[in-house]
Formats: structure tokens, sequence, C-alpha cells
């Protein structure tokens, strides 16, 4: 893949793509076409289709993600994955998309991308003034916060063999997992042109030194997090952002609920919800325990997995790759969270 940005595209051949996927229609037409800035690593439209066919006028609530060719964590965020991986989950009882055409070829529409359902909802940011009010509102009325639970309850759950997510890679037990990841972030770091950091190296060798065993392999999200999942009148009604999906620990998604990096002014975790509720709620629905140390180890690991982000963020745009300024500002959070770490290793 290049890391070129890719040519814009038009309603026109979006809709000419859609003929090709619906030969029955008739007078097919895109109606409140927008493309959304949200995400880090695709180009998202959302539109109806309206078109005729069998003598009946239907809509078609869609999105369409396309590979911009320069975005952040391409290579570990792959179209044909995420495709795979909701028809996977299509299977089971988590809300998510569903998953209707994913296509490879560039020569369609300039570059990989696929199309899903656009499910209701809003997906509130929880950075802003706006969505932080949305979710103070929506834990006072106490609904949301336990559908935020129960649907990570429901993902950790899942019988991925069953539904054939084994595909995704079964890391061996014990270290395997945390090994892994390890050895993913270290990749992302080393293709950026940021000189060595010794904090992120002494973190590096704390994390390699100090993994916790696990036996207890589920789908992990990744990023479950309020800002990943679409409300609808205080329900859950899709989980998005299937982008750094994995099987492993699941106290790696727990860790990243508890972490305080993911709430601003409140207690609530996820902006959203009280720690001792989702906690009792979380092993009651799943029958874990949450173990507390494995999760302080992979708020550690989250720290290494900021670092490289934000690294190769920054990266991006330093080098002229892209022009999105969201990715120059990441720049200054590479040391803010290696401060954090150095305080969190006992500097």
């Amino acid at each position: 893949m290049s890391d070129l940005a890719v040519a814009p595209i038009s309603s026109d051949e979006i809709r000419a793509y859609l003929a090709t996927q619906l030969p029955d229609a008739t007078d097919l037409a895109l109606h409140d076409v927008a493309q959304i800035a949200v995400g880090w690593s695709h180009e998202t439209w959302l539109f109806d289709l309206h078109y005729r066919e069998g003598g009946e006028s239907h809509v078609l609530g869609l999105c369409l993600r396309r590979d911009p060719g320069n975005a952040l964590l391409r290579h570990l965020s792959d179209l044909g994955e995420q495709f795979r991986v909701l028809k996977c989950l299509e299977k089971t009882n988590l809300p998510t998309p569903k998953a209707y055409w994913y296509e490879s070829d560039p020569a369609i529409l300039g570059a990989p991308f696929l199309v899903m359902e656009k499910v209701a909802g809003s997906c509130p940011s929880p950075w802003g003034r706006e969505g932080r009010a949305f979710y103070q509102g929506a834990a006072e009325r106490g609904v949301l916060p336990r559908e935020f639970t129960e649907a990570l309850a429901t993902l950790h759950t899942i019988d991925w063999r069953a539904v054939e997510l084994d595909f995704l890679g079964v890391p061996a037990s014990g270290r395997g997992f945390a090994e892994r990841e390890i050895a993913k972030w270290r990749e992302l770091i080393a293709t950026t042109a940021h000189p060595p950091e010794p904090i992120l190296t002494d973190l590096i060798g704390w994390l390699e030194a100090n993994i916790p065993p696990t036996d207890r392999v589920t789908l992990v999200h990744g990023a479950y997090r309020t800002g990943n999942l679409l409300i609808d009148s205080d329900r859950v009604s899709a989980v998005l952002d299937w982008e750094l999906q994995v099987l492993g620990d699941p106290m790696y998604d727990v860790a990243y609920v508890l972490s305080d990096l993911n709430r601003e002014g409140t207690h609530l975790l996820s902006n959203l919800v009280e720690r001792d509720a989702f906690m009792r709620d979380y092993e009651a629905a799943t029958g874990f325990t949450i173990d507390e140390d494995a999760c302080r180890y992979y708020n550690a690991l989250y720290a290494m997995r900021s670092v490289a982000f934000w690294m190769s963020a920054s990266d991006l745009y330093a080098s002229g790759r892209s022009n999105d300024l969201r990715l120059a500002r990441t720049a200054w959070s590479v040391p803010v969270v290696l401060d954090r770490a150095a305080r969190d290793l006992g500097y």
C-alpha cells in the first residue's frame, strides 16, 4: 500500500458501485451524504441509499470506510480484516453494524473500502464539553452505565472459536499475549524517525520482565470506551472501532476501562460508570474475577502503545505524508505519556 493520500471520491462514484451490488435496483440516489471527521485511520462517509426494487421504494442507511493511503495505523488496521470480524460478529449477540461489501481493488474507488450498515444512534465524544455533559446525564439516568458494562461482558464471553474469529491468531498460553502486543508496538515505534527515549526503553524493559501469565483467551476490543460506542436512547446500539481487536487477556480491555486516561474531570469510568458498579456487574455477567494487578500491568502496556501511536502520528505529519493537524498535535502527547510512565515506574 502507498503512503500517499488517495484522490477524493464523489457520490456518483459511490452510487455507481452500489448499482453493481444491487443489480435489480433502479433509480438509485444517495441522500444526506456526509464525510465525518472521526477516527484516525480511515475516511468515513454516512448516507442513505434510496432505490426501487420489485415495484417498491427502499431506503438503506449505509456507512462507507475507505483507506486514505496516509493515515495512522494503516498496516495494523486492515479493512479486509475489519470486514471479516464484523461478519463473524453478526452471528453473536453483540450489537455491531452489519457488513455488506468489501473491495480490495483500488480501481473501484481509488483504494480498498468496505460498506456496512449505518446504525441508529450518536457517538458523543467524551473529550468535549457537550460529550461530557451527555455522559454525565446518562450516568444519572442509570441505564447506559449498565449497557456499557453488559456490552463488554457480552464481547468477552463470545465463543470466538464457534464464530471463526481464530483467524485473528490465538496467543500462546502464559506470556504469549503480552509478548505479541509488546512486539507489535515495538515494530510501530521502529517505523518512525523519533530519536530514542530513555524512559520508553526503561518502560519496555519493565514490561518484558513483568508479564502476567494468562490462560484465559477471549475476544479483546482493544479500545473499549465511550466514544467508540453508538448510543440510541441510552442503549448501546453498536460497538464501533474494530481496528485493534485481538484474541487475548480480557483484562486488557478491563484495564482500559479502569484507566483514568479515559475520563476527564470525573471519577466515573469512561465518563459514565461508577467503578464499584462496573466491577460488580462485569464479574457477575462474565464469571471472571477482575485481576487488578494484571490491569496495572496492562495500563503500563497502554502507555507504551500510546507512545507508539503518537510517535507514528506526529511522524506522518512531520514527514509531509499527512496534512491532518490532529496528527501534528500528537507530538505534544509523547512526553506527557512518558512523564506519567516514569512516575508509575517510581522515578
